[in-house]
């Protein structure tokens, strides 16, 4: 059988996406193309790390697909703090909404697909309408939101930030939980075994998809990738992606 090869570089890279030049050494971002197509889908990953740590980086999985892949770096903790790191993430989804078009991809198809901490930024500008606002962008134009071992009560980082002990959560503003709604774009939860994952997080992603399907939002997805803890479920969580990504028709 052909094995399609890695794509291991960007076409595009180091763009900024942040017009405020103090903000422009981190708000940088990678565009990675399809060969020979139009009109394409355009998942825009933002990888995890607590919001402390971490890198723009292309996971294997969605390399040489049949879409276009923007990988954007975002302000860490404690250079900023919330709401710094989602008003990046926003800025990064309307610069992907502005520039898509031309180089041939379709704005209308634009999944965004998070990680971890990437996967809470990703719900944010998602489902809390005021981010992507200003950019005078509806999120509801997104394709799906990809969580893929998100936190959907206020994170842990933003608590650390208030004094708020890592077990003791809470929902407000800055929850996605807060933000529910019957209208939001379709969405793929995965997490790892909830034995092995991090603090309750399968079981908070399982309530999460319940609160969507009460307020009756109905295209949403949960998986537990069984045997595997939060760092190793990735891999099969990029799959399960791909799928849904390949199922939105």
């Amino acid at each position: 059988m052909h094995k399609i090869p890695v794509k291991k570089h960007p076409d595009f890279t180091d763009i900024p996406y942040r017009n405020e030049p103090e903000l422009q050494s981190r708000c940088r971002l990678d565009l990675y193309l399809p060969e020979a197509k139009k009109d394409f889908t355009t998942l825009l990953y933002l990888y995890g790390g607590g919001m402390t740590t971490g890198d723009r980086h292309l996971p294997e999985e969605f390399a040489d697909q049949e879409f276009a892949v923007v990988t954007p770096d975002y302000r860490l903790h404690p250079n900023t703090t919330a709401p710094g790191y989602i008003e990046d993430a926003a800025a990064a989804v309307a610069w992907t909404f502005a520039n898509v078009e031309s180089f041939g991809g379709n704005p209308d198809k634009i999944v965004l697909v998070g990680s971890s901490a990437g996967a809470y930024l990703a719900s944010m500008v998602t489902l809390d309408k005021r981010w992507l606002k200003p950019y005078g962008i509806d999120p509801d134009r997104i394709a799906a939101l990809i969580s893929l071992s998100g936190q959907n009560v206020t994170h842990f980082t933003i608590r650390k930030e208030r004094g708020i002990p890592e077990t003791q959560p809470i929902i407000d503003d800055l929850a996605p939980f807060y933000h529910i709604r019957p209208d939001a774009p379709p969405m793929l939860l995965v997490t790892g075994d909830r034995e092995l994952e991090l603090m309750g997080r399968y079981e908070e992603n399982a309530y999460f998809q319940r609160m969507l399907r009460n307020t009756g939002h109905t295209r949403n997805e949960l998986h537990e990738v069984l045997g595997k803890d939060h760092g190793g479920m990735g891999q099969q969580g990029n799959k399960l992606a791909l799928e849904f990504i390949r199922n939105l028709g």
